[in-house]
């Protein structure tokens, strides 16, 4: 008998391990119906919401926390003070949250919260709604959190707000009390300071009444078309401008925020793509918007196309490039963007914030933990999208054929600064709003094309496939990431991902000597960094013949395959990353090589180029 409750003790834990291995591990769910009553002369409005909450974790919940973000505009906030007191302050931010009066700040006041019927307490602190539950959430049970809410919309100065430079009325993101994230680290209920945003997957039924004279663009699709007269002409639109209210009701499933946005003069341009999905765009007409405004359908669309082939498919019915925030800003279904910009500047902000589709809206990575992973991944993808479109002539050229040479060039001014910080930082704690902005855009980038370096181009492009299918509407970390990387190339990459998240280590090999002897050349490389790299030696002889010898770090267990066309590519001894020097003999004689060259792809984040190569008729020369 204690023989069977053994086994039975064992074959329970190993299926608990084999389940925690799984990509699909245990995430929570929830539903969302809220109605808004808008007020537009006080940019006030009044909310109804109900939440089904679904504990899918293996722990009893005895409290819950919602996100407040419009309490961050507010006089001696976390946000005003940080974005006061920081070293290099955000211009669009620096002093003004102090500055607003009490018709200019936002807040979200709750009235009363219920579970299951039951009064549940709670506690406004900042930007947080603390809730100690009426009863606990079981695991595996779902519980119902209903509350009423009033919220006043601050004047815009972070992503949300009303009256936008551009004159943008309403620009609602974040602009409901968001229940926060609960996952296998434990709640994240980080106060909203001002960088990223993390939330619990889900459906949202959503419902907003506003004066008639208001066009609304929103996440999800609009479920009452025929009444609203949804797409109706601008001249019909002006004769709609009364004080009648109408109720715009929105749903969008599979996803993890909502936004909105209003505005009395928003055109409204739609485009049916062959694959079904519908592409809307709003956006007030004028001079500096109606031109480049009307082309972008037609660029969007082969961005579309390009987009599904190369990082998997957009999985939903609807997206929609609305023009307002203060800047650009990526949100499930929609984005919000500036819109007087030049049309390359247009183009350029729409493709990056239509990436942040698939990196983060279907692979919902905790951005405010990993801001690389949704920035850095972000434009990686879009510098390549980019590239695309100016192959097609829907944009003009550029200099250079490296479209990640910029985000190469912040990385190493970085680390110039000498105010690199750890890419593991919390997007909210680095000490520079710079240090962050070259961390998670511009290395996080680095990342993704120096990986492709490490396990070769068509390895990388897919396990970006791979990647998508497999954490697609789930939460990836790094972890996650680099494992899909590892089974598609068949190398051991813990290495790359610990030095280049956890560290601010630098990558810097040379060419240290070369000598002949008889027919044979050794050639002495050293790294004279911190940062362990395999390396690819390119070697061009006097008579135009061209070798690549890779040179695996023995901690990889393996190397990448050939991907140089019309050059000859061989695999020598691996370098075991204790050594700081490593001896290449090659069977060709000194007199006979006129280039040294490590990394002909420029794929290295090598911070001195000047000691990669070594022209060796002038050496040979001088030796003469």
């Amino acid at each position: 008998m204690l023989f069977k409750k053994s086994l039975f003790l064992l074959i329970t834990i190993s299926f608990c391990l084999l389940l925690s291995a799984q990509p699909d591990r245990w995430q929570q769910a929830i539903k969302y119906q809220m109605s808004i009553d808008f007020d537009v002369e006080t940019n006030q409005f009044t909310g109804e919401q109900t939440i089904k909450y679904t504990n899918n974790s293996p722990d009893t919940l005895n409290k819950v926390f919602y996100h407040l973000y419009f309490n961050a505009f507010q006089p001696g906030s976390m946000m005003d003070v940080r974005s006061r007191t920081i070293k290099d302050p955000d211009r669009r931010v620096g002093s003004r949250i102090s500055k607003l009066n009490e018709k200019e700040i936002g807040y979200q006041k709750i009235n009363f919260l219920l579970q299951d019927g039951m009064p549940a307490s709670f506690e406004v602190v900042g930007t947080i709604l603390e809730v100690d539950l009426a009863r606990p959430i079981l695991p595996g049970t779902t519980t119902e959190l209903k509350m009423s809410f009033d919220a006043q919309v601050p004047l815009q100065i972070r992503r949300s707000g009303r009256d936008n430079k551009e004159g943008i009325r309403y620009s609602m993101s974040q602009w409901y009390p968001k229940l926060a994230e609960y996952d296998y680290q434990g709640w994240h209920a980080n106060p909203y300071v001002g960088r990223e945003f993390y939330g619990v997957w889900g459906d949202f039924d959503v419902k907003i009444a506003i004066n008639d004279q208001y066009v609304v663009a929103s996440t999800g699709e609009l479920q009452n078309a025929d009444e609203i007269g949804y797409g109706y002409s601008v001249k019909k639109q002006k004769k709609r401008r009364g004080k009648k209210k109408l109720t715009w009701h929105f749903k969008g499933n599979d996803i993890h925020d909502f936004l909105w946005a209003a505005d009395p003069d928003y055109t409204h341009l739609v485009s049916e793509r062959d694959d079904g999905l519908t592409v809307r765009y709003f956006y007030q007409p004028g001079e500096r918007t109606d031109e480049n405004w009307q082309k972008l359908p037609e660029i969007m669309d082969e961005a579309f196309d390009f987009i599904n082939k190369k990082f998997g498919q957009y999985p939903y019915p609807v997206y929609s490039f609305i023009q307002g925030g203060d800047g650009g800003m990526e949100y499930p279904m929609a984005t919000l963007i500036t819109g007087e910009r030049n049309l390359g500047s247009l183009v350029g902000v729409s493709v990056h914030e239509l990436m942040h589709s698939w990196y983060q809206m279907i692979l919902g990575t905790n951005e405010s933990l990993y801001p690389w992973m949704d920035e850095g991944f972000t434009s990686y993808a879009s510098n390549i999208v980019m590239d695309h479109l100016r192959s097609k002539e829907l944009l003009p050229p550029t200099e250079g054929n490296n479209p990640q040479a910029r985000s190469y060039v912040g990385y190493n001014n970085l680390v110039i600064s000498g105010n690199d910080e750890p890419m593991a930082t919390h997007s909210d704690h680095y000490n520079r709003n710079s240090a962050y902005g070259a961390a998670a855009y511009s290395k996080g980038a680095v990342f993704m094309h120096q990986l492709g370096y490490v396990i070769g181009a068509d390895n990388l492009d897919k396990g970006i496939l791979k990647y998508f299918d497999t954490w697609k509407f789930k939460h990836p970390n790094p972890n996650d990431f680099i494992r899909v990387m590892e089974k598609v190339s068949n190398i051991e990459l813990d290495w790359y991902k610990e030095y280049m998240v956890y560290t601010t280590r630098t990558i810097d090999y040379g060419i240290d000597d070369v000598e002949g002897k008889e027919e044979m050349t050794t050639i002495t490389l050293k790294n004279e960094g911190t940062f362990p790299m395999p390396i690819d030696l390119f070697i061009e002889t006097t008579n135009d013949q061209r070798y690549i010898y890779n040179i695996p770090l023995r901690m990889m267990r393996g190397h990448k395959a050939a991907e140089y066309e019309n050059i000859e590519f061989e695999v020598v001894e691996d370098w075991p990353w204790t050594h700081p020097t490593y001896d290449l003999t090659i069977p060709i004689p000194l007199e006979n090589i006129k280039t040294i060259l490590i990394d002909p792809s420029v794929r290295i984040a090598d911070i001195n180029y000047e000691n990669n190569v070594m022209d060796m008729t002038k050496t040979n020369k001088s030796n003469d």
